[in-house]
């Protein structure tokens, strides 16, 4: 169970959530510059809070009383909205990246995320090569390979075409069934939002709103 207690004082906004989310898929909704993007970035320790508290389960992220864990210690899978692959690397360097692994043959769990993305034959490629659909699914095996507790989602499908997407969309939810992992996803694309999240989070200004799947907007 993920907990976050966040309050942060940004450029012309004011965050402040509290929130609790189970092994489901979590969708934060809401306009550009609603404070999501800000959201996740605290969760993962890339943004300090200036109040509040994050844990998952037992493990403390942040505490405004003096714990602040470094990124590499939270264990979790992160997917940028540009997927931020290594451009110098490989497909298979990118995946094992932040992995203890030498090599894809070490690990069973990151020959199954090559099977099921279906990028075998990416393996040798480099990211300049790749389509944003290949590139898409390359940075969500690596975000696994790590064996992550969470994952958070950055507006991931937002600069695929309509077929590509609902392949994605639909790899995410088998994904999600095989791993059984708290997910955090941001859109602003609310039928995307309707179709993942087991529940919606709507935030406005950098407050939540309405918890509802169904009654969001």
């Amino acid at each position: 169970m993920l907990n976050v207690t966040i309050y942060k004082k940004i450029a012309g906004l004011i965050l402040d959530v509290n929130f609790t989310i189970t092994s489901e898929i979590t969708v934060l909704f809401g306009a550009s510059g609603s404070g999501k993007t800000t959201i996740l970035n605290s969760i993962a320790g890339l943004i300090k809070p200036d109040k509040g508290k994050i844990a998952l389960d037992d493990k403390v992220f942040f505490d405004e009383k003096g714990i602040n864990l470094p990124i590499s210690k939270r264990k979790i899978g992160y997917l940028f909205q540009d997927y931020a692959l290594f451009p110098h690397m490989t497909v298979k360097n990118n995946i094992l990246y932040g992995t203890k692994y030498s090599s894809i043959m070490h690990s069973q769990l990151i020959q199954q995320l090559i099977t099921v993305m279906k990028i075998a034959r990416l393996l040798d490629q480099y990211p300049k090569q790749l389509s944003g659909g290949e590139k898409q699914r390359v940075a969500l095996a690596r975000a696994l390979a790590v064996e992550p507790e969470l994952l958070l989602l950055d507006e991931p499908f937002s600069a695929l075409d309509a077929e590509i997407r609902q392949e994605c969309h639909e790899e995410l939810l088998r994904l999600h069934q095989l791993w059984n992992i708290p997910v955090l996803l941001v859109t602003h694309d609310y039928e995307e939002a309707k179709k993942l999240g087991d529940k919606i989070l709507y935030i406005e200004r950098g407050e939540i709103k309405s918890e509802s799947p169904l009654n969001a907007l």
